[in-house]
């Protein structure tokens, strides 16, 4: 198992294991994201015969009955309590949590990303897959500022500050490929009171394939936490 894996039941804001949500649980939530992550992908990604595809819907549909049948959970009830601990250490894979739409392992919807420290910067390590084309062989252009907008978060462990997004805007240079390992590089540039500026581009090697802008507003961890606004 990587450090990464070992690691995710861990809380970006707290940076120490949940009791209340040990690792046999979020193991299992973590492997039902992965395989509905992959199931998607490759019902988009390949021909198949219509009795398959009927059999993936009813199967799921009757999957879904079962899981509705359960207690509402939220990211507050599994996460209500923890302290900030010391940054991640530099080079240090960064987690979050499991439910985070765009990088926590236990998402329907994850990118399958690894981000690491480096220095001040957050670098997330992403191939896109056959569910995020949009225009033949390139990403949709959603996918790629629903990325840049979640690494943005992991400068804020770097920082130990919760924030809200602000402002978010991308520049395309172009298209973003489908299958191509490539790095998501962001880092803070400028603090003016409670508005955290950012920047960050997209690129395989030399290759720079979208460029970020965003402004993150600081928020104290106990308003974050409750959900207020403002």
């Amino acid at each position: 198992m990587s450090d990464a894996a070992e690691h995710a039941h861990i809380d970006p804001l707290m940076h120490v294991a949940q009791v209340d949500h040990p690792d046999h649980v979020s193991n299992a939530r973590a492997e039902a994201g992965r395989a509905i992550r992959d199931i998607g992908h490759a019902l988009v990604g390949h021909h198949a015969a219509i009795p398959l595809v009927e059999r993936v819907t009813a199967t799921l549909d009757a999957l879904t009955v079962e899981l509705d049948e359960g207690e509402q959970r939220s990211r507050a009830e599994v996460r209500r309590e923890g302290e900030w601990g010391e940054p991640p250490a530099d080079g240090e894979v960064m987690t979050t949590y499991d439910e985070r739409p765009i990088s926590g392992r236990a998402s329907p919807w994850g990118l399958d990303i690894e981000v690491r420290r480096d220095g001040d910067e957050a670098v997330a390590s992403v191939t896109l897959r056959a569910g995020h084309e949009g225009a033949p062989g390139r990403s949709h252009g959603g996918i790629v500022a629903a990325l840049f907008d979640d690494v943005y978060g992991f400068v804020l462990n770097i920082m130990l500050q919760s924030a809200f997004t602000g402002e978010l805007s991308v520049r395309y240079e172009a298209g973003v490929p489908i299958g191509v390992p490539m790095e998501c590089c962001v880092r803070l540039i400028e603090r003016s009171g409670r508005k955290l500026m950012m920047t960050g581009e997209l690129s395989a090697g030399e290759r720079v394939f979208a460029r970020s802008k965003a402004v993150f507003i600081a928020i104290d961890r106990e308003q974050l936490m409750s959900g207020a606004t403002g």
